[in-house]
């Protein structure tokens, strides 16, 4: 019972920041996967895959009703960064996991200080997008979550925003959509592993993740871009502080 308690409240942390902030599936539900239900770190990466495939697409699906999806350029983001993905997922193998986990620390608290520096004047119009400027820095992206694992939400929303000049709520959808892409595709090569995942504590952690998510939605149609942007490098700032102790810590 307290294993479905736990799987019941991560999930609906999870979907919450899915919802309202267009990330942080993967960096929030494979620590709670690992340290709260005592999943292996292989088999927490797998279920993490599934929850938040599930949960993005759901989110994504609630975002796209009220316009706040850019799906043009969001595609051009995402499938540029599919190839990237892979091969730079190959070479992290080959790298120390106390490297990467420092890396990714250090690119998160990077992203946060970019996110709480003042936006640029909105026209109150969706910003003109390059194709080459989406596919360049969706590659870019997917080369990086390749190398680093986790946190593909939490880069794509600050380069959104960042870069190419998405409003806040436009961000959050877009990166629903490249989330959702990606997942997918790493799912896509993990379909053997899937067949022993632990369902009775997966479906649980899905179904309130799922519910979550349209509460981060609602919350996220409630309060203004500024605060979402704070709120978003806030957690960042926390989960790259907790990444970089985990890595330096004996």
């Amino acid at each position: 019972m307290s294993a479905l308690i736990l799987a019941l409240a991560a999930g609906a942390v999870v979907g919450l920041a899915l919802g309202a902030l267009g990330g942080g599936g993967s960096v929030l539900a494979v620590p709670a996967l690992i340290y709260l239900l005592g999943f292996t770190p292989a088999a927490a990466t797998t279920a993490s895959l599934i929850i938040v495939t599930a949960t993005s697409l759901t989110a994504l699906y609630a975002h796209a009703r009220t316009g706040h999806v850019r799906w043009k350029a969001g595609a051009l983001f995402a499938a540029a960064g599919i190839l990237p993905a892979a091969a730079a997922g190959a070479a992290a193998s080959r790298l120390p996991q106390p490297v990467l986990t420092t890396a990714f620390a250090l690119v998160a608290a990077l992203a946060a200080v970019r996110m709480l520096r003042p936006g640029r004047p909105g026209t109150g119009h969706p910003p003109t997008v390059r194709p080459a400027t989406a596919a360049g820095t969706g590659a870019g992206l997917g080369a990086l979550t390749g190398l680093l694992g986790v946190g593909g939400g939490f880069l794509v929303v600050p380069a959104l925003v960042t870069v190419l000049a998405f409003e806040m709520q436009a961000a959050v959808g877009t990166s629903l959509l490249v989330i959702s892409v990606n997942s997918l595709a790493s799912l896509a090569t993990r379909g053997a592993t899937t067949a022993g995942a632990d369902w009775p504590v997966i479906a649980p952690f899905t179904g309130a993740a799922i519910l979550g998510a349209w509460d981060g939605k609602r919350l996220a149609a409630k309060v203004s871009g500024t605060l979402l942007r704070r709120v978003f490098a806030a957690v960042l700032l926390a989960v790259a502080a907790w990444m970089l102790v985990d890595a330096l810590t004996p």
